[in-house]
């Protein structure tokens, strides 16, 4: 008895060219079966994308804000009193090994700054007032929007410097300008930038130390803030409360402002598993709606799968063949997608003025994701369409 001829093996180019025979003649459908798919990938890298450069624009600003900005603030007796900062407070940190810089701000009781004298105090509690030093911008690394900060000159005088937020509460936008403080008439010599690590000094009217005084200030020192190298800033941490107040070292409150920051940026990263998850379940919807397309292919095919069985095509031909549909189909929404998600992410990084970060690791799972959900998809339709005899096939209903 005369062997049958082996099956003729398809090539990879024969095996592709097959495969996307199918999606030629439905353009219509395989471009809205990919939709589902790229919905998923632009979702997945578009939204970890946007936190994946939020998070570099942050840890850009802790950069160049510092890490080693310290701030000491009084806290409360053992009886529950507010307590109070020694008069040689900042003389003493500014001794302390590594340390490059010591200012300080008081609160002015009963102070306010407002816009007029014809504003009543029913209507509005006014910008808290704070007695300032003149080296305050430089210990903190803040910059002048207009005008110029206080110094020996005119910090002796009614001169007051606004904080960002209190510049935009007032409705003053530049040095020039006079606001009413405690029964009379202050000058504005500069306006502030936002300062990151001191939110606070963006709230308040800044007015020289010695002329505070003659508004009744009492010279205590509500916040000392503390400059020293990174190489020192825990060294010098461990002994700031001892150092400020070395009989009650524990009614000394200190804190890092940079931590918020760090903190910020580390919820970032956590967020990333969230957005990987949403873009999952979308990847998820769109495998089912491939799926459920590659089935109705197989069913309406059924006499190309006939015609193919009865020349002599195999069943593992049959499989690849469909197989190779789906994870095409699946690799064209995810290629789609990839190039929305790294459009949106990338477009709203210039809008924000943000450093360019790709997110690489959701550019590589976004890809992987939808070929796998792809071939996922096509197995059962695959398998189907191999499981036709030529007879069931070219069978007509």
């Amino acid at each position: 008895m005369k062997a049958l001829p082996e099956p003729a093996r398809l090539r990879a180019g024969d095996l592709a060219s097959v495969g996307l025979e199918g999606l030629r003649g439905r353009p219509l459908r395989a471009v809205l079966s990919a939709l589902g798919i790229a919905i998923g990938v632009a979702a997945m890298i578009g939204l970890v994308g946007i936190s994946t450069v939020s998070r570099a624009a942050l840890m850009e600003e802790i950069e160049q804000l510092g890490t080693n900005l310290l701030t000491v603030e009084p806290g409360t007796t053992l009886t529950g009193k507010d307590s109070t900062l020694p008069e040689n407070a900042e003389s003493m940190v500014s001794r302390i090994p590594g340390v490059t810089g010591v200012s300080a701000t008081g609160l002015v009781e009963d102070a306010t700054a407002r816009r007029t004298d014809k504003i009543s105090s029913a209507t509005t509690s006014g910008i808290a007032v704070q007695a300032t030093r003149t080296n305050l911008l430089g210990t903190l690394g803040g910059t002048v929007q207009s005008g110029a900060f206080l110094n020996a000159a005119t910090s002796q005088y009614p001169s007051v410097v606004l904080g960002s937020t209190a510049a935009e509460r007032l409705g003053i936008d530049r040095a020039g300008a006079h606001v009413y403080i405690d029964g009379q008439w202050f000058k504005v010599v500069g306006v502030l930038e936002e300062v990151a690590l001191a939110p606070e000094i963006d709230r308040s009217a800044l007015i020289g130390w010695s002329y505070a005084e003659r508004l009744g200030f009492d010279g205590n020192v509500t916040t000392l803030y503390e400059r020293s190298t990174e190489e020192t800033v825990g060294a010098v941490r461990s002994v700031l409360g001892y150092t400020v107040n070395p009989q009650h070292p524990e009614e000394v409150q200190i804190s890092r402002p940079s931590d918020a920051l760090t903190a910020q940026a580390a919820a970032e990263r956590t967020f990333n598993a969230l957005f990987f998850g949403l873009g999952a379940i979308a990847l998820l919807a769109g495998g089912v709606g491939i799926a459920n397309i590659m089935v109705i292919s197989v069913l309406e095919r059924r006499q190309e799968i006939g015609l193919r069985r009865s020349l002599g095509a195999t069943r593992g031909q049959i499989r690849l063949q469909f197989l190779t549909e789906s994870v095409t189909l699946s690799a064209l929404g995810g290629a789609a997608g990839v190039l929305i998600g790294l459009a949106t992410c990338l477009g709203y990084a210039v809008y924000r003025d943000w450093p360019l970060a790709l997110p690489g690791q959701a550019i590589v799972g976004g890809a992987l994701a939808a070929v796998t959900i792809g071939a996922l998809a096509g197995v059962y339709p695959a398998r189907r369409a191999a499981n036709l005899t030529p007879t069931e096939a070219l069978a007509t209903s």
